[in-house]
């Protein structure tokens, strides 16, 4: 019998004993090698099914990417028309105001009222193209129009019970050759103004009217009621059927031959901006004599650029610049020849201390001619002595970084977005004068239209 005299244990661990995989360089072994071990056959099915796998993953991938993007494409609704309607000549522009759609036709104007689509009446006394038409509910079934026609005249008219009236060819001049197109024509609101853009050979101005539409409405009731009296006493004297269509037509056609409207008075005529020139001022002395106010002080001497200087000026830098301009040519400033316009309800901006304004009816505008940094406000009543002067200044300026391509203005009036050359559209708030957005777009696009929703 064999008895032990110490009690078992572990023994100690020998460096025979150890993996081969615990060697200390074990972190550098590639787990694939592994598979070289095996026959040529299994490893390149095993690379296949790999490749397989990563293919079959790429697809459905792609597949959950287009079934995501198909998610949120929005499928736009069908719209077909609800009725239609022919017109005898070939259709460039039309408008609608009320009731009724003005269409600009090869030869003249005609109108439909939109319940039925039927020809209510038509305008071709000119025998002329028209290629533009703005309309403007007048109320009491009346509405004013401007038309441009093929050779740039601006037509005003008055549409009252289902008749077209000419009022006035507004650049109509008698000499031909100092006529001036008409490219723009804008109608406010309410129809209270209207503002056409002339352009010519070198210059372009903007002319803003002041429609009389009460008188107008005045004027058409009057004529309206002798007409009827005047188909009323023909109806008692002959009660025949002949008698009644009379007293049906014969309104119309009174007003139409008897009504004598007043034509709009001319407001404003902005012209574009001029460069920045020296003064035309003898002295310090002069300039400060048409400072009626008395709030400047001292002589000025600091702070009157003349002629001279801005010449010196232009000589530096043709000097210090010449081999630059000698080989890339010198740009001459052109004047603007487009401006874009906006009549603007009253605001903080557009409201003077002692000014009665209606909450529906424009008191100013705000123009931006082509290539130009500024967007300029105008009041629609100014004072005498800036109506007599030819060359108006702006009441108030909007500056801006880069040349402004474009502009809108809300139905409110209170909110201005101006797109600039550079690709960036800032939304301002009129009222309050600062901006709300800036959204700058990609490099390379030119904003050339914006609009309020």
């Amino acid at each position: 019998l064999n008895t032990r005299t110490h009690s078992l244990g572990i023994p100690p661990p020998s460096e025979k004993d150890w993996a081969k995989e615990d060697e200390e360089d074990f972190f550098l072994l590639d787990p694939d090698r592994k598979r070289d071990v095996l026959p040529q056959p299994f490893r390149m099915i095993n690379k296949l099914v790999m490749q397989v796998f990563d293919s079959a993953m790429e697809t459905i991938e792609r597949r959950e990417m287009l079934r995501e993007a198909q998610k949120l494409k929005v499928q736009p609704k069908k719209c077909f028309p609800t009725a239609e309607f022919q017109v005898t000549e070939r259709a460039n522009c039309l408008a609608v105001s009320g009731k009724y759609i003005f269409v600009g036709l090869s030869v003249g104007l005609a109108a439909f009222k939109m319940c039925d689509f039927k020809d209510v009446c038509a305008w071709d006394a000119a025998n002329t193209e028209i290629c533009a038409i703005h309309a403007s509910d007048l109320g009491n079934r009346c509405h004013a129009l401007l038309a441009v026609d093929e050779m740039g005249l601006a037509r005003l008219f008055c549409f009252y019970k289902e008749s077209f009236l000419l009022i006035k060819i507004l650049n109509e001049v008698k000499d031909i050759s100092q006529r001036r197109a008409c490219v723009e024509v804008v109608l406010s609101r309410g129809g209270d103004y209207a503002g056409i853009l002339l352009q010519g050979n070198t210059k372009a101005w903007l002319e803003i009217y002041q429609l009389p539409k009460d008188s107008w409405l005045t004027e058409m009731e009057k004529n309206a009621g002798a007409a009827e009296e005047l188909a009323c006493s023909e109806k008692s004297n002959n009660s025949s059927e002949v008698s009644t269509f009379l007293f049906q037509e014969l309104p119309v056609s009174a007003i139409q031959a008897d009504v004598k409207l007043d034509p709009p008075v001319l407001l404003l005529t902005v012209r574009p901006p001029k460069p920045i020139t020296g003064t035309s001022f003898k002295g310090p002395l002069d300039a400060l004599k048409e400072v009626d106010d008395g709030s400047m002080l001292g002589l000025g001497y600091n702070h009157l650029i003349k002629d001279s200087q801005w010449e010196l000026q232009e000589a530096i830098f043709r000097s210090t610049f010449q081999e630059y301009l000698e080989a890339e040519g010198v740009i001459e400033e052109e004047i603007p020849r487009y401006a874009v316009f906006h009549f603007l309800l009253p605001s903080q901006i557009l409201e003077g201390p002692e000014m009665k304004v209606q909450p529906d009816i424009p008191v100013g505008i705000g123009v931006h001619w082509d290539g130009n940094h500024n967007f300029c406000l105008y009041l629609l009543n100014p004072s005498p002595q800036e109506k007599a002067d030819s060359d108006l200044k702006p009441d108030v300026v909007w500056p801006c970084a880069a040349p402004i391509a474009c502009s809108a203005v809300s139905s409110c009036s209170r909110y201005l977005a101006l797109a600039g050359e550079d690709g960036t559209i800032t939304i301002w708030d009129k009222h309050l004068g600062y901006p709300l957005s800036v959204t700058a777009i990609l490099e390379e696009r030119f904003i050339r239209s914006i609009h309020f929703l």
